[in-house]
């Protein structure tokens, strides 16, 4: 593990942010509630929260971080792709006052949140899957800021990144 003792706090944000690509029925379903197991991105905010405060015990090299502020938000992507699946996208905001970054609990957070939906809901729909898991921003830190490039809303094509 990086010794970061002799690093001075500062106030560190990242966000990840990955898809779930599914029938467009299961989609609706999600929004109606009508999943057997329950609400399903209730349970999946849950999810991600408990994620990002428990990182450090799934990623061995991580530093055990005092998380300030967890945010998760689903929004449903635009259009079918050309199997006929639609999207739904999770967004996970990490924040923390500390000597390192948070990226790897934004990554691991939305990663779990994904996961959670596609538990909840893989009895009636086994053709889903989880793409684009990636980190879109962080603030903060030695390096400074850094942000994605967004090339398409949908994210279809490989990820352009800028510093």
């Amino acid at each position: 593990m990086v010794d970061v003792s002799e690093k001075s706090g500062t106030q560190r944000i990242a966000i990840a942010s990955g898809v779930l690509r599914m029938q467009p029925e299961t989609l609706l379903r999600i929004q109606a509630g009508e999943i057997a197991k329950g609400a399903v991105l209730t349970v999946a905010d849950v999810a991600a929260v408990m994620a990002a405060k428990r990182t450090a015990e799934l990623i061995p090299m991580c530093h055990t971080l005092p998380l300030s502020g967890i945010e998760v938000s689903y929004h449903e992507m635009t259009g079918p792709d050309a199997d006929g699946c639609v999207g739904l996208e999770a967004s996970v905001t990490v924040r923390c006052m500390g000597q390192t970054g948070v990226e790897m609990e934004a990554l691991c957070a939305v990663s779990i949140a994904l996961l959670t939906v596609y538990d909840m809901c893989k009895a009636i729909d086994k053709s889903m899957y989880i793409a684009y898991v990636r980190l879109e921003e962080k603030r903060g830190g030695k390096n400074g800021n850094w942000r994605r490039e967004e090339l398409q809303h949908h994210k279809t094509s490989a990820p352009k990144e800028r510093s």
